[in-house]
């Protein structure tokens, strides 16, 4: 739905994902959890918890998510910035799945760049209304990865890891409040210093989401974009935009949601 929004824009280039290799997912997660999941082996109490039925559709969907957040990055670097309608799986850990999240694509692509010597310091801003709590695990004690996660305080996960810098939101919270939360806790993210920067820009605050508990309109998950995108541009280093959560009844104002998070990228960022 989001990309048949973006086509008749005419100023997107979409590609297919490819799919990513498993030695380079391998080198951010456990080797084992890896060929267990690939193979259809994890146990069921692994696959609730992942929450999708295991299905060799699955296997071949979760290794395109993650190869379109490579291919997105490889793209940052190339242009200033790359964006993939998936991703964004930030509830995935070391070992296990997630809340719908099987790999954590923001791990695989840190561990890439590292194995290629092309960053030493990277930052993740995570602005989906559920805590980026696998992304928060797997860089905990990581004095190069800067995770700032901006989620509700009583939202999933119940039980929350600890990220770089967290921010937590009361039930409710309308678009001014939240524009304020951040603008306040954003430049920590630049003052760190990273050579590449991630976004994980779900859009799951929208007062519509049926999971969500926030009561953000359109316009304020607009301004929030703009927000990012402008501050990443005044930084300059190199943007990956993921996509993250969203489930609004309907489904359309999640789907709209998504688009204009993109095409507010292609105005402030080119």
């Amino acid at each position: 739905m989001i990309r048949d929004l973006l086509t008749p824009d005419g100023l997107f280039d979409f590609e297919e994902a490819p799919l990513a290799d498993p030695r380079v997912i391998a080198a951010a997660h456990d080797p084992a959890y890896v060929e267990a999941f690939l193979d259809g082996t994890l146990s069921a109490a692994a696959i609730r918890r992942i929450g999708f039925p295991w299905s060799e559709g699955l296997v071949r969907r979760t290794l395109a998510s993650v190869g379109s957040t490579l291919a997105a990055t490889e793209e940052a670097f190339q242009t200033g910035w790359g964006g993939t309608l998936a991703g964004g799986t930030h509830h995935a850990f070391y070992a296990e799945g997630s809340g719908y999240c099987v790999f954590n694509d923001f791990a695989i692509s840190i561990a890439d760049l590292r194995s290629r010597a092309r960053i030493q310091r990277a930052a993740i801003i995570d602005l989906d209304v559920h805590q980026g709590d696998g992304t928060a695990q797997m860089f905990d004690g990581d004095g190069h990865v800067f995770t700032f996660s901006m989620h509700g305080a009583k939202n999933f996960p119940f039980r929350k890891q600890r990220s770089r810098l967290d921010v937590e939101l009361a039930d409710g919270m309308g678009d001014d409040e939240y524009i304020e939360a951040l603008g306040q806790h954003l430049p920590k993210v630049f003052e760190f210093g990273p050579d590449v920067v991630f976004f994980q820009s779900g859009v799951d605050a929208l007062a519509e989401d049926t999971l969500g508990r926030l009561s953000l309109t359109h316009n304020g998950l607009l301004r929030r974009d703009e927000l990012v995108f402008a501050a990443c541009k005044e930084y300059g280093a190199p943007l990956v935009v993921t996509l993250g959560g969203g489930y609004a009844n309907p489904i359309e104002r999640t789907a709209e949601a998504h688009a204009n998070t993109f095409r507010s990228a292609l105005v402030i960022l080119g």
